[in-house]
């Protein structure tokens, strides 16, 4: 028997927004990374010029203090959706079919929550850093463009959360639909196996979970 075409429009939308938010959540992870490797780079050079030619970057803390939005909020939305944050499923684990995906919307929608008043806020100190012109107290950078990298990155992560909440809402009416758009619990094999797929491109094979032979 077919589905009706309310669900499958419906599924069909929630796969195609979980399709067009990867990109975009895979790009800003991607800068982070790049945000970590820049800054490693000037940790670098600024050791070499303090010791071999006693000359320091000037402003190299207020940089590092500037960068650490990039790196602390760009890549939480793709952390989000790979279930790769910190996740409490000591008990949610134990739970299956609607019991579990009731769980998870009640997370969801507190994070929901937490995230839309983390932009609420986020968006008005940027607001206030760019029109007093706040600036670094040593090198006097400007520090608005750090600030506008908060709500944004919440912004995307989001819509990340919401996606999983209708993903989760529509598990939670038909448990037995195919997973979309949410992070399914794995077992420590499982995560295992995945990481080394990951690591190296080949799947072990199915009969050998610590991996190949010889």
């Amino acid at each position: 028997m077919q589905s009706p075409p309310a669900a499958d429009a419906d599924e069909s939308l929630l796969a195609k927004s979980d399709r067009m938010m990867q990109p975009l959540e895979n790009g800003i992870n991607m800068l982070a990374a790049f945000a970590i490797f820049a800054l490693m780079l000037l940790g670098s050079a600024q050791i070499i010029l303090r010791s071999v030619f006693n000359s320091p970057i000037a402003g190299y803390i207020d940089l590092v203090e500037l960068s650490m939005a990039s790196m602390a909020f760009l890549g939480a939305a793709y952390c989000q959706r790979l279930g790769a944050h910190i996740r409490m499923e000591i008990l949610i684990g134990r739970f299956r079919g609607r019991g579990l995906w009731a769980f998870e919307i009640f997370g969801t929608l507190v994070a929901l929550f937490i995230i839309a008043v983390l932009i609420w806020y986020g968006w008005g100190h940027f607001l206030r850093a760019y029109q007093l012109g706040d600036s670094t107290i040593d090198a006097e950078y400007p520090v608005w463009p750090s600030k506008l990298l908060v709500p944004i990155a919440f912004a995307v992560w989001w819509v990340r959360l919401f996606i999983q909440l209708c993903g989760s809402v529509r598990l939670f009416i038909n448990p037995d639909a195919a997973p979309v758009g949410v992070v399914v619990i794995q077992t420590a094999a499982e995560h295992a196996r995945e990481e080394i797929h990951e690591a190296f491109g080949d799947d072990l094979p199915e009969d050998e979970p610590g991996g190949r032979d010889g």
